[in-house]
């Protein structure tokens, strides 16, 4: 029996290495996200899932707007309905706290709001929120969360993106870490566990390096 797209077993099947949709999503990311195909295919997979869920898209830590590109796209295509929340400083690392993360303050400042809305697009559903987290979610208090993409690499940063974020996640919703498993994070593993050590659900861990939590009804 032929197996169908034998050239994506490398050695197990890995769509992430074929086009179509993903591939399409994937070529407006790649020029601005330091986000790797496999990580992508990851949240383009769950964010098809999310589509169904109510609630809006969040991404915290947007930097050049790679992946932002990719979800915007998407929704303008698939759930125009649903809004892309895009909270960063858009001038890179806020303070940071040296006995947990590796990062320092003014890593990643080469971007702007201004270039990350021209690569980004789809101004009628992107919601951009510059400024520091937690002050950035002020107003947000009644929202409610499909999907929550997180890539801030920071503990302080990512454990207020939780205590605000996680109330306010829909059921069925899901929140993707970018940086759980990188070494040069410490922090971000650091802040997801502390706050999920006192929640019923429970992080999964990915070969990627992201882990994600799916909101359910415990």
């Amino acid at each position: 029996m032929a197996i169908p797209d034998q050239h994506l077993y490398q050695p197990v099947f890995s769509p992430w290495l074929g086009g179509g949709e993903f591939g399409r999503l994937y070529a407006l990311a790649a020029p601005k996200t330091l986000v790797s195909p496999d990580r992508c295919y990851v949240l383009y997979t769950l964010l098809r899932q999310a589509a169904h869920v109510a609630g809006d898209v969040w991404e915290c830590g947007v930097y050049k707007g790679g992946t932002a590109a990719m979800f915007a796209a998407y929704l303008q295509e698939k759930q125009p309905v649903k809004k892309l929340y895009l909270f960063d400083t858009f001038s890179g690392m806020p303070e940071t706290d040296p006995e947990r993360d590796l990062h320092v303050q003014g890593d990643f400042s080469d971007t702007s709001l201004e270039a990350v809305a021209r690569h980004v697009g789809c101004d009628a559903i992107c919601d951009y929120r510059p400024g520091l987290i937690p002050q950035t979610f002020a107003g947000l208090e009644a929202h409610r969360i499909a999907f929550l993409h997180v890539d801030l690499d920071i503990y302080r940063a990512i454990l207020d993106t939780l205590k605000f974020a996680w109330p306010r996640m829909s059921l069925g919703g899901m929140i993707v870490f970018d940086d759980y498993g990188f070494a040069s994070c410490p922090g971000a593993r650091a802040a997801v566990d502390e706050f999920f050590a006192n929640e019923l659900c429970v992080p999964l861990c990915l070969p990627t390096g992201q882990a994600v939590v799916f909101k359910g009804v415990v």
